[in-house]
């Protein structure tokens, strides 16, 4: 049982919060490459400390982060390819993408790539490889398999396979891993490379003073190798397709709430082996990051339960899960009283969740575009505010702060204005936006204050990253080189100090 725990939060620190596919780079996405590391160089340059990413799983067609193909597996196409070519596995003209509309000249380059390793036979990284498929080979296998399969049958639902696949007949599993043997190696090769890629990011970053702060979505996509190959962890139909799905009742963002679509978990079975899938599924990403993120903690207190023949979320209901003994039974099995967790308390949030969030020291999130449309009592109002936290003026999920700010309507755009030059003590002017509430996240007692790269850079409408409930136009968005000022290092350093935070 965990007596002791402490939250990460020891001292004041700020963050900025970026995805791996927003920064500048290739034509088509950011990746691993030599545009990460010149960002956290901008990042070490500003004296910040935390830079936050959203899941860096594979994604389907749709790119979201939140629906990945498996929960341990990195995204192949942040590769960084010209690392490929300095490897000898590519030439410079393999690289040069044939459009700038997508990504799907990566995946050639991969493949090709992965001939050329296997043919390396005395590449020094040969021994790593095979190292790395040993030590990862609990969800390794599953899902090079499962990526292949997925590949043969035209990138279909695993529901749809023929019975014996569908239903991992062991026969059948092991006629297509001989069938399959190639792209099987080529998804091993790809997560290797990704690993090492990310790795070496990481100690870039670390030895910068700079924490790598990940993303675990509470639920995975019903199209996964982790519900495919283990369908006694998730409440399912004898054909494989949920029964119930995941959501959030009517709220902030959606008056007919959020249907999510992912199934829900077998808390029983889960329970009953000692939740081993969420402590290997810890265990893998606190091993590629620094501090996580646990997406829609409430979750784990009780989670919205829709019918699946729901077209909407309003026909769901509210269902207890065991989180308290989840928890604790990672908190246990990892060794870690203090575990670099956050709790991402958005929504409706109860005492209970609140109580299992205290439960374990987890620090949770306060968002400042939420702050103002009730009375001074409002929890986000920054005056409000409570050290063991992380302060965001807008997650990705929200708009940017500008055109946040640029669309409400007058009464409460002055209304904004009057109540951060209360807070920072002086007049405000809508000149001043979206600085002013980046000041405001900097100025909160909260110990760590993430700020968005749209609102550090300025912009406005059009450069969201998402917008919860729809599934078009939404992960694409990037900045650019050219945006960042000269001095941009400098002005952040200045006003992180003078709030005393680094």
């Amino acid at each position: 049982m965990v007596t002791t725990v402490h939250s990460i939060l020891t001292r004041r620190q700020t963050g900025v919060l970026l995805h791996i596919t927003s920064l500048p780079g290739q034509p088509d996405q950011g990746d691993l490459g030599r545009d990460a590391y010149r960002f956290v160089d901008l990042l070490a340059a500003g004296g910040v400390s935390v830079w936050q990413v959203l899941p860096i799983g594979p994604t389907h067609s749709d790119n979201s982060p939140y629906q990945c193909l498996s929960a341990h597996a990195g995204n192949p196409l942040f590769i960084d390819l010209d690392w490929l070519v300095e490897q000898g596995w590519l030439a410079t003209d393999d690289i040069a993408p044939e459009t700038t509309t997508g990504s799907a000249y990566r995946r050639p380059c991969l493949r090709k790539a992965g001939a050329a390793f296997r043919k390396d036979s005395r590449h020094p990284l040969q021994a790593a490889y095979r190292k790395f498929c040993k030590t990862q080979e609990s969800w390794l296998a599953d899902f090079a398999l499962f990526t292949a399969l997925r590949e043969h049958h035209g990138h279909t639902a695993w529901q749809t396979w023929p019975e014996e696949l569908r239903d991992r007949e062991p026969e059948a599993l092991a006629r297509f891993r001989r069938k399959l043997a190639t792209p099987i190696s080529n998804v091993k090769f790809e997560q290797f490379v990704f690993a090492h890629q990310w790795n070496a990011l990481r100690q870039y970053a670390n030895d910068r003073h700079i924490i790598l702060f990940g993303d675990v979505p509470i639920f995975v996509s019903d199209d996964s190798a982790d519900v495919w190959a283990a369908r006694r962890n998730f409440n399912l139909r004898e054909d494989g397709y949920p029964r119930v799905v995941a959501g959030v009742p009517p709220d902030y963002f959606s008056a007919t709430g959020q249907r999510w679509g992912n199934p829900h978990y077998d808390w029983d079975a889960m329970q009953a082996d000692g939740f081993e899938w969420w402590v290997n599924r810890f265990r893998s990403q606190l091993a590629l990051h620094d501090w996580l993120r646990i997406d829609h903690f409430r979750g784990l207190e009780a989670y919205w339960e829709i019918p699946a023949e729901s077209d909407t979320a309003m026909e769901g209901r509210w269902v207890k899960a065991p989180g308290g003994e989840l928890l604790e039974t990672v908190f246990n099995t990892l060794n870690g009283a203090g575990l670099p967790l956050v709790a991402e308390n958005l929504g409706i949030i109860t005492p209970e969740v609140e109580a299992l969030r205290a439960r374990f020291d987890l620090p949770g999130m306060l968002i400042l575009q939420f702050a103002f449309d009730s009375d001074d009592s409002n929890p986000y109002l920054p005056w409000n505010h409570t050290e063991n936290n992380v302060v965001y003026t807008g997650t990705h999920d929200n708009d940017t702060t500008l055109s946040w700010y640029q669309n409400l309507e007058p009464d409460m755009q002055r209304q904004v204005l009057e109540r951060i030059g209360h807070f920072l003590n002086r007049p405000v002017q809508e000149s001043d936006m979206p600085e002013a509430l980046n000041e405001c996240a900097l100025a909160s007692p909260a110990r760590l204050a993430i700020l968005p790269m749209q609102d550090i850079l300025g912009q406005g409408q059009g450069h969201r990253m998402n917008t919860p409930g729809t599934c078009t136009g939404n992960w694409s968005w990037r900045f650019d080189w050219s945006q960042v000022s000269h001095d941009l290092g400098t002005r952040l350093r200045e006003q992180i100090g003078r709030y005393d935070r680094s």
